[in-house]
C-alpha cells in the first residue's frame, strides 16, 4: 500500500538491518524490536489523544473561540512537516531526528544548531508534562504537594525507561486504550448535551467566527495548539529500534499525526460549543487550566469533570512524559555519539540496550526545572511557549534539509515531496513562529545564540564536526 506522502519508490530494497546504522559507520547498539503498530502507538501516546483537555482554555482565548480552526491549521502545518520527516527518515534511518537530518542533509554545523534548537523542545517537554500532571493531581489530593507528585511521576517513568524500550511499548498500549475510552465517553456525553440544547453559538462557530477572526489571531493560537501535535516526530528517534522498513517508519509518523489530528478537532469542536462562559473565557483566559473540566461538568456532571481531569493528569504525567523522556534520551545519545555533546551521554546499558546516562540526565533536568517552575504562577504558560518555539524553529531547518539533500544534492525531480511540500510547510511554520509570543521568541533566540557560541568554540579549538558516513544514504 502506498501513501500520497511517499516519494516514488526506489529500485533498491534492503532489509532494516542492511539499511541501518552500520551503513553510516556506527555500531548497532540499541535493540531492534518495535513493529509498525508499536511506532504508531508511540506517536499517538506522545501526542496524547486527549492533549487538548489540558490547554483548551489557552487555545480558546488565543483563537477568539475558534479552537477547531486552530487545530485544523495546526494539523495541516504538521502534515507537511511529517512528510519532510518521512523523506529524511528514508535517507538516514538513525536516531537523532532533525539533528541527524539537517546535519546529513545540509551540513554538520547546521545539524548541530538544529539539534541544539530542538533540545529546547525535547528537554523542556518532560518538565512541562510533569508539572501539568502534578498540578492536576495536587488539586484532587492536596495532602500530597505538587513537588511530591512531580518526584513520583519522574521516578516511575525513569524506572520503566531504564528497563528497555519493549517495556515502554507495552505500557504505551495500555495507556492508549485508557485515553481513548475517556475521550469516547466525553464525546458521546457532549453530543448528547448538544442534542439537549446546551450548546452556545452556531454549529460552525468553533471553525469560524466573524466577530473575532483575523489571521494573526488564528496563527497565534496555532502556535499554542501545535503543542498537542508535538510527538509524531518523536517516532524518528526510534529509527534504530524499529524492525520495520524505513518507508514504514515514515508512514507511521504520517498516520499517527492524521489520527491524532482528527481526534483533536472533534473533541475541541464539541467542547467549544459547550463552553459555559464563552465571553469570559475569551476576555480573561484560563489561568487555572480548568476550562475543559468546567465544560465537562456542564455537559455531564461533576463525575465527568473529575474523570477528564484525572485522565489528563495520568496521560501527561505518565504516558506522555514516559515517551518524551525516551525520545529526549535518544537525541542526547545521537549527539553524544558524534561527540557534539559529552560522550558519557552516549553510553548504552549492556543488558537493557537503552542510553542509560542520557535517560538519567533527562530525569534530573525535568526534576530541577519542574520544581522551579512549580513555584511560579506562570510556570505552565512559559514552558508551553518555549517548547513550541524550539520545535517550530527546528522544523524550519528540517524542511530546508529535504530540499538541499534531494533537489540540490541528489538532483531529484520528485517535485511534490522534495520541493513543493517542504516549501509550503516552511512558509506556514515561519508565519506561526513570527506570530508566537514575544517571550518565547526572545528566549528561543537567546538559546540559539548560545548554540552559535558553542559551535564557534568547537570550531576555534579544532573540534571535528564531520559526521560518519556522510556520503551514504538509503532509500527503502
Amino acid at each position: 500500500m502506498t501513501s500520497p506522502f511517499d516519494a516514488p519508490p526506489s529500485s533498491s530494497q534492503a532489509s532494516p538491518a542492511d539499511s541501518g546504522v552500520e551503513r553510516f559507520g556506527y555500531k548497532q547498539e540499541l535493540q531492534r524490536s518495535l513493529s509498525f503498530t508499536d511506532l504508531l502507538i508511540y506517536g499517538l501516546i506522545f501526542m496524547v489523544p486527549i492533549a487538548p483537555f489540558g490547554i483548551f482554555g489557552s487555545v480558546f482565548q488565543a483563537s477568539g473561540g475558534m479552537v477547531a480552526l486552530a487545530y485544523v491549521i495546526g494539523m495541516v502545518a504538521m502534515a507537511f512537516t511529517a512528510l519532510s520527516y518521512a523523506q529524511m527518515a528514508r535517507a538516514f534511518p538513525m536516531a537523532g531526528s532533525v539533528y541527524t537530518y539537517a546535519g546529513r542533509g545540509i551540513a554538520a554545523p547546521v545539524g548541530f544548531l538544529a539539534g541544539w534548537v530542538i533540545l529546547l523542545d525535547y528537554v523542556l517537554v518532560p518538565a512541562l508534562l510533569y508539572l501539568v500532571a502534578s498540578a492536576a493531581m495536587a488539586s484532587f489530593v492536596p495532602a500530597i504537594p505538587i513537588w511530591g507528585w512531580l518526584i513520583g511521576f519522574i521516578l516511575l517513568n525513569t524506572v520503566v525507561n531504564y528497563f528497555g524500550i519493549e517495556m515502554t511499548a507495552r505500557m504505551n498500549r495500555v495507556m492508549l486504550v485508557g485515553e481513548l475510552i475517556v475521550l469516547a465517553i466525553f464525546i458521546v456525553i457532549g453530543l448528547f448535551a448538544l442534542a439537549q440544547g446546551k450548546g452556545h453559538g452556531g454549529a460552525l462557530t468553533p471553525l469560524f467566527d466573524s466577530s473575532t477572526f483575523s489571521w494573526p489571531l488564528v496563527f497565534g493560537a496555532v502556535s499554542v495548539a501545535v503543542l498537542s501535535f508535538l510527538g509524531f516526530d518523536g517516532i524518528s528517534m526510534l529509527a534504530e529500534e524499529s524492525r520495520e522498513s524505513t518507508r514504514k517508519l515514515g508512514r507511521s509518523m504520517v498516520y499517527a499525526l492524521m489520527l491524532a489530528g482528527a481526534l483533536f478537532i472533534v473533541q475541541t469542536w464539541v467542547a467549544a460549543l459547550l463552553a459555559p462562559d464563552r465571553a469570559g473565557l475569551i476576555a480573561n483566559g484560563d489561568p487555572a487550566g480548568s476550562a475543559f473540566y468546567d465544560t465537562a461538568e456542564y455537559a455531564g456532571g461533576h463525575w465527568l469533570s473529575v474523570l477528564t481531569a484525572v485522565a489528563t493528569a495520568v496521560a501527561w504525567g505518565f504516558a506522555n512524559s514516559l515517551v518524551a523522556q525516551a525520545a529526549t534520551s535518544r537525541l542526547l545519545f545521537a549527539m553524544a555519539r558524534d561527540r557534539q555533546l559529552p560522550r558519557f551521554l552516549g553510553k548504552v546499558h549492556p543488558k537493557h540496550k537503552v542510553p542509560v546516562n542520557a535517560t538519567f540526565l533527562v530525569a534530573a533536568v525535568s526534576l530541577a526545572l519542574g520544581l522551579y517552575m512549580s513555584t511560579r504562577e506562570d510556570g505552565i504558560p512559559v514552558l508551553s511557549s518555549l517548547v513550541n518555539f524550539g520545535a517550530m524553529t527546528a522544523f524550519l531547518a528540517l524542511h530546508i534539509s529535504v530540499v538541499v539533500h534531494y533537489v540540490v544534492r541528489k538532483r531529484s525531480r520528485a517535485w511534490w515531496p522534495h520541493l513543493v511540500a517542504p516549501a509550503i510547510g516552511f512558509l506556514i511554520l515561519l508565519y506561526v513562529v513570527i506570530n508566537a509570543k514575544i517571550a518565547a521568541q526572545t528566549v528561543g533566540l537567546i538559546w540559539l545564540a548560545v548554540g552559535v557560541l558553542i559551535l564557534l568554540y568547537m570550531r576555534i579549538f579544532g573540534r571535528n564536526l564531520h559526521l560518519s558516513g556522510m556520503n551514504t544514504e538509503v532509500h527503502k
